[in-house]
């Protein structure tokens, strides 16, 4: 089943805002939530897992929590956009845990990442990791939260 032949109806919507919120709910917990039967749950979750519309499940931790303080936007342009060194570069920062985002972006810089670490010392080594020693980065440009209002990983259903 793709996702293109998935047909979604309220029930579907129902199940996904619900676990969208809190994903830790037992099947039978999930489906006195959203009104239906233990077994009806379990399959239209399955079905949506299997059409990729569940793409994963995962705990969000408190990034102050576990030291990492400071978040940065990072604006990065490219020397050569041509589509094996925007993959090469893609590649590069997708293998580093202190990104957690990256986009590809138009207009303007290349890609917007999105990076968590520790500290300034520590974001010095990241862009030192990297940026200075990619030699296709042509410019860097980093923006630091001083606060963060909303962070928010649900998406409207």
């Amino acid at each position: 089943m793709t996702e293109q032949q998935y047909e979604m109806d309220d029930l579907d919507r129902r199940i996904l805002n619900t676990l969208q919120l809190d994903s830790s709910h037992t099947n039978a917990e999930l489906a006195e939530l959203v009104h239906v039967s233990p077994p009806t749950c379990l399959r239209r979750v399955k079905q949506m897992h299997e059409a990729g519309i569940i793409a994963r499940q995962v705990t969000i931790v408190a990034p102050e929590k576990v030291g990492a303080r400071l978040t940065g936007i990072v604006e990065i342009t490219l020397d050569v956009q041509a589509a094996e060194r925007m993959d090469e570069f893609e590649r590069h920062v997708a293998a580093d845990p202190a990104v957690m985002q990256c986009y590809r972006v138009s207009p303007g810089p290349d890609f917007v990442l999105i990076v968590q670490v520790a500290d300034m010392p520590a974001y010095h080594a990241l862009a030192h990791r990297l940026f200075a020693a990619h030699a296709n980065v042509r410019n860097v440009k980093t923006y630091f939260s001083t606060f963060r209002s909303k962070f928010e990983t649900r998406i409207a259903v």
